[in-house]
């Protein structure tokens, strides 16, 4: 463990640092937004739904835009034009008056997401060891949780809820951020460019066309789509059941013991899973992931009393925890080292199962009812499970892969 500590870039530290850092900032203002809207501004419940959702349809389909970019004009750039657009942006947020303001605000946020997010991910599987690099995708999404335990938190101390101005402490924070970034850069002024390996490179309708056509890829990508659109379900179908279930008298007040037992299960068991999962291959852990999201699923259905549901939370966490900390891995074992940050920005279509989540979990609520809570979660974990077999698909399609590279390997090495 020490030994992979050591090899651990001081760049990558200042992402993983800076993660922390910027997912309080980011978890004290935006999930506050909602609130805020409806408290303050007086926009109807559609209004702020369509305020909100923007982020998350802007970052489907423009992280692979991101990615991509990075590709062609160096990491570097890319990092610095998203994380100081970020900070206009939330200065953008904490000065906003206007609804339509706010509509444009959060557009950029998921924009500047979706580029920042596969960027920083291929940079950090440029410079970090193979051996090393579970261990730092996971140090990453540690740092993404202690953000969201520790951000709505202050959150609720500075009065997010009632007053638009916490986006300026967001503004400082990421502009700290980027601060330290280009103080790095400056000292590893090599890291970050360009690959001027291919000097033929290809367009981005052509890395499109070579992203989609791996097939091992395309087959995890679907997979996670029915892994995210399970976890989507916590936010959304859960905590709307809870609000509107008779069987539950306090379900606002439950649910959000339930958020917090989340993050604390995520921070409790993420270390021993991960040492767990680094012994097989990165899909089976996804798979059992998967197989843990569904099977709480079912079980929330069932659940009326606060530790049933607490006990499906530390179901459900598992598998969240087995799921995403070794996509990463998986991504860039498949990846075209020259094409790696298409291939994260890409994987940001998985996110598709963000959008689907509330839409599919509130259409079943509305036509089947509260009282068909167990037919309804029944049905979302089954949904969750259609993703193992493109899982195991990939699984298998990955073996063939790495089995073939090793063999050129082998023969390169004989000539």
């Amino acid at each position: 463990m020490n030994a992979h500590l050591k090899q651990i870039h001081p760049l990558s530290w200042t992402i993983i640092i800076g993660t922390i850092f910027g997912r309080t900032a980011i978890s004290m203002s935006i999930p506050f937004l909602s609130i805020y809207l409806i408290r303050s501004m007086g926009a109807t419940p559609a209004e702020t739904g369509i305020v909100v959702a923007v982020s998350s349809l802007i970052g489907v389909f423009a992280s692979f835009n991101g990615g991509y970019i990075s590709d062609v004009i160096g990491r570097k750039k890319v990092l610095f034009i998203a994380i100081f657009g970020w900070v206009l942006v939330f200065v953008g947020f904490a000065f906003a008056n206007k609804i339509w303001i706010f509509f444009i605000m959060n557009a950029l946020n998921g924009l500047c997401r979706a580029t920042f997010e596969p960027t920083s991910r291929a940079l950090l599987a440029d410079i970090t060891p193979k051996e090393s690099k579970l261990l730092v995708f996971n140090l990453r999404y540690a740092a993404i949780n202690i953000g969201v335990v520790i951000g709505p938190l202050l959150g609720l101390q500075v009065g997010a809820s009632d007053s638009n101005s916490v986006f300026l402490i967001a503004a400082v924070v990421y502009a700290c951020y980027g601060i330290c970034l280009v103080v790095q850069f400056w000292r590893y002024h090599e890291l970050g460019q360009a690959s001027t390996e291919n000097e033929q490179r290809l367009s981005i309708g052509g890395a499109l066309k070579a992203t989609s056509g791996n097939r091992t890829f395309m087959l995890v990508l679907i997979g996670m789509i029915f892994c995210v659109l399970g976890y989507g379900h916590f936010d959304s179908t859960l905590a709307q059941y809870m609000e509107m279930s008779p069987r539950i008298e306090e379900g606002v007040k439950w649910f959000s013991y339930l958020i917090s037992l989340n993050a604390v299960v995520v921070l409790a068991v993420q270390y021993p899973l991960v040492r767990l999962a680094a012994r097989f291959a990165p899909a089976l852990p996804i798979i059992a992931g998967n197989l843990f999201t569904g099977a709480s699923l079912i079980l929330f259905g069932m659940s009326d009393t606060l530790p049933f549901l607490m006990i499906c939370v530390v179901i459900f966490t598992v598998g969240e925890v087995l799921v995403f900390t070794a996509t990463d891995v998986l991504v860039d074992r498949i990846a075209e080292p020259e094409l790696r940050g298409a291939y994260f920005g890409m994987f940001g279509f998985n996110n598709l199962g963000m959008v689907l989540a509330p839409l599919l979990g509130g259409f079943l609520l509305q036509g089947l009812g509260v009282a068909s809570s167990q037919l309804i979660f029944a049905l979302l974990g089954l949904t969750t499970f259609a993703g193992v077999p493109f899982l195991y698909l990939a699984h298998r399609s990955m073996l063939k892969l790495e089995q073939a590279r090793a063999e050129r390997e082998g023969q390169a090495v004989s000539s």
